[in-house]
């Protein structure tokens, strides 16, 4: 593993909580070299990882100019490189709107991830087709974007009237599921405002670099 960059990222070619932490990388201007784990070879769970997290998930990050700190948990890591290298909050909210912000970030790794991650999982991954749970995250996952809608639907951000990490936190787990399960599902007339945001942070230049970082990626 070379220092040539700032921050390692450890992290998996599909994950989008690794891909969330890289947005934030970018957006930061921060140097960072992504070392992809893999899966199928149960890297994530091998010495070589747990080292860095005993819980074998990604992602975790190294800072090397912070005497190699390690952290893992994605949100954890957001507001890390936000309170180490936002200090002009170009990114981040200031006073009592940071607990806003914090408020989001636990809102989407207890309730976005984990019940979009569950509703890809059973609706194409999981080995017997089981109809009570696709139904169940499926409609968790609307209950979710019916949550964003609300707000967003009077606001055009979610924290102090401009862009924030709170809302780049929302996007890879958005854009994972409207491709897989909005397949023949128009989210966007349910969920105008939110498609609407949607669309605002895929445009951002750090974002399209992001990704196309991932597109150039062979999933084989």
């Amino acid at each position: 593993m070379s220092h040539g960059k700032q921050i390692t990222l450890l992290t998996h070619a599909r994950g989008p909580n690794g891909w969330k932490v890289a947005i934030v990388l970018a957006e930061l201007g921060l140097t960072y070299e992504s070392v992809y784990l893999d899966f199928q070879k149960g890297e994530h769970k091998a010495p070589g990882f747990t080292k860095y997290n005993p819980n074998g998930r990604i992602p975790a990050i190294i800072d090397h100019r912070n005497n190699d700190f390690v952290l893992w948990e994605s949100d954890a890591i957001i507001q890390y490189l936000v309170d180490k290298y936002d200090t002009a909050h170009r990114i981040s909210a200031t006073g009592d709107e940071t607990y806003h912000q914090l408020q989001w970030l636990h809102f989407q790794a207890s309730g976005q991830g984990p019940y979009f991650g569950q509703a890809v999982w059973f609706a194409y991954l999981h080995a017997e087709k089981i109809p009570s749970a696709i139904e169940r995250y499926s409609n968790e996952t609307k209950r979710v974007l019916s949550v964003l809608e609300s707000v967003l639907s009077k606001q055009e951000w979610l924290v102090g009237g401009k862009l924030t990490v709170a809302d780049l936190s929302f996007l890879p787990w958005n854009k994972s599921v409207s491709k897989v399960l909005f397949e023949s599902y128009d989210w966007a007339q349910d969920y105008p405002a939110t498609a609407a945001w949607h669309n605002r942070l895929s445009n951002l230049p750090s974002v399209k670099k992001v990704y196309a970082e991932q597109a150039a990626l062979s999933f084989e």
